[in-house]
């Protein structure tokens, strides 16, 4: 299977893992392409490293990209990019709900161990689990043959006023935002009420929880940008993504 292949390629390389995940992660919740330029800053590469990278990658058969457009993976870069993005999820909810790590501290923890672990132990530890569908940041965690269901959700600073739904998914970028998100109790499936928007660029006034304990915040830009809203009633179903095709 292109899965099974494509793994094997890769095996040993945890720069090619790296790379073939980021790329999928960036249009996971948006679709949108990610160029060379943006792969060097998600990296904290130079330019010139991801160039040398991304020639590799089309090399192993896992990208393709043509000068001066976006980096875009194939079928065998998307089969391994699902693996390992599987992996960094189960091993990040292992490590908050079984060792008690906080949820700002397990990326790079599992950045670690995801390079390490055989398939065998995943799946165990996927058993263990009782085969989560999220992680503890609302991402969506692969099945085993590459099946993934990510809702419909939205930027909390895309919302119209009166706009309400529950929290979906918490961008796991800024640690310290993640510290400030669990020092006032707001969490994956609070409701959310969008009041009203500040004029000249001011923040979101935004309502967090039900009625007997809804609790109102100014959000910036930072944390707008950071909270994934779902609408009340609005489920996705489940999909194996497609990789793009020219």
């Amino acid at each position: 299977m292109a899965r099974r292949s494509a793994t094997a390629l890769s095996a040993g390389s945890s720069s090619v893992q790296d790379y073939v995940k980021v790329i999928y992660s960036f249009t996971e919740w948006q679709e949108r392409p990610i160029t060379a330029s943006q792969l060097a800053s998600r990296l904290s590469v130079a330019n010139s490293s991801v160039s040398e990278m991304v020639r590799k990658l089309m090399d192993l058969g896992l990208a393709r990209h043509e000068p001066y457009s976006s980096v875009e993976l194939t079928e065998d870069g998307l089969h391994l990019a699902l693996a390992m993005v599987r992996r960094h999820r189960l091993l990040e909810t292992f490590l908050v709900r079984e060792l008690g790590y906080r949820w700002d501290e397990v990326h790079d923890e599992a950045e670690l161990l995801e390079h390490t672990v055989s398939d065998t132990f995943i799946e165990r530890l996927d058993q263990k689990l009782g085969y989560p569908s999220r992680d503890p940041h609302g991402d969506p965690i692969p099945t085993a043959d590459g099946g993934i269901t990510v809702p419909s959700a939205l930027p909390l600073r895309e919302l119209d006023d009166g706009h309400r739904g529950r929290i979906t998914r918490i961008s796991d970028a800024n640690p310290e935002l993640l510290r400030f998100l669990a020092a006032e109790s707001i969490d994956l499936d609070a409701p959310v009420t969008v009041l009203e928007r500040k004029p000249f660029g001011g923040p979101l006034v935004v309502k967090v929880g039900d009625t007997s304990d809804a609790r109102t915040f100014d959000f910036g830009e930072e944390l707008t940008t950071s909270l994934w809203i779902e609408s009340d009633g609005v489920h996705a179903g489940c999909r194996l993504p497609e990789p793009s095709r020219r």
